[in-house]
């Protein structure tokens, strides 16, 4: 199946923000506007053998600014014309696939992959491509319990994906990260015993007075 869409995003005043020198402090600032317009492509492939899917999503997309700051603090003196902000990245690429395994298991894999942001300190225009490996696995232990572990960015690549200190200051790639995850559902149990142990109609309650007068407005 492949799904397709276009988009295009006209902005006055846009919001963004500005780093006190190379620091983590931050001051708000708009520019006086912005155009994003983007390609975006999906494809996935039918479930074969026990559920197994394949995927692929592609972005092409531009994220300029024009014009002058119009709020905030900061002495930024932006270029004329069209410039590309901090996350303007041309190419972006993800792929992976969903595998059901034996014994209500499962295995998520997914590829990234970004042609680079743009560079603060050009030429050239863009920073270097960048990209990252993530896993998942998990199993089922009846209806009630499920286990899961998340491995982002296996390799545990560090790449410089922002160096724009006008906007966000500098950025890498997040490291490699590992999560463990146990869900456990107690709700239906809960709600099944909570039904067992109510007593019925009739049964548990004192003799029942007479009706209460109807009300009088």
């Amino acid at each position: 199946m492949l799904d397709a869409d276009y988009f295009q995003t006209r902005a006055q005043n846009f919001f963004d923000h500005n780093p006190i020198g190379n620091s983590d402090v931050f001051l708000p600032i708009t520019i006086s506007g912005a155009l994003i317009r983007a390609a975006e492509f999906t494809l996935r492939s039918p479930r074969f053998w026990a559920g197994e899917q394949v995927y692929l999503t592609y972005s092409n997309q531009t994220a300029d600014g024009f014009g002058t700051i119009t709020g905030g603090l900061t002495d930024f003196s932006p270029p004329s014309g069209y410039y590309a902000l901090d996350h303007d990245q041309r190419n972006t690429l993800n792929a992976g696939v969903h595998a059901v395994l034996p014994g209500q298991a499962y295995l998520t894999m997914n590829v990234y992959f970004g042609s680079g942001f743009s560079n603060g300190n050009a030429p050239p225009s863009h920073l270097p491509s960048n990209g990252a490996l993530d896993l998942s696995v998990g199993k089922a232990f009846g209806q009630q319990l499920r286990v899961s572990l998340t491995v982002l960015n296996v390799t545990d690549k560090h790449l410089l994906i922002d160096n724009s200190l006008t906007f966000d200051g500098f950025e890498l790639s997040a490291p490699d990260l590992c999560s463990a995850a146990l869900s456990l559902r107690l709700l239906m149990a809960c709600a099944r015993r909570a039904c067992e142990q109510r007593p019925s109609a009739g049964q548990g309650r004192g003799p029942r007075g007479p009706p209460a007068p109807p009300r009088v407005y």
